[in-house]
């Protein structure tokens, strides 16, 4: 199986992902929208990829500023995953700690 099958296929996974984690309304929406954003990205290197090859003859990986460029999406969306469970975290500890000391 070739890579670019392999990675294809590795998006159903994740749009179920997406899809049950949309649903649940579980997630940290700030976290929720990174994970979106990780499709952004994966949106954004597969043109980036195919540009690189026909323009430069290259893999993206070897055109520094189109594949620097490509990442800048991944970044983001990793800083909105872990900004929306810190929030969350916050909020959750900040919770426990205003019902300390009262009675059910």
């Amino acid at each position: 199986m070739s890579k670019e099958t392999l990675f294809a296929l590795s998006l159903f996974p994740y749009l179920g992902f997406l899809w049950f984690a949309t649903r649940s309304q579980q997630l940290p929406r700030l976290a929720l929208f990174g994970f979106y954003g990780t499709l952004v990205f994966v949106a954004v290197t597969i043109p980036a990829g195919i540009y690189a090859q026909v323009h430069y003859g290259e893999s993206l990986a070897n055109v520094d500023w189109l594949h620097g460029s490509a990442e800048v999406f991944l970044t983001l969306s990793n800083i909105l995953i872990v900004l929306g469970f810190r929030q969350a975290l916050k909020q959750g500890v900040g919770s426990r700690e205003s019902g300390v000391g009262e009675e059910s």
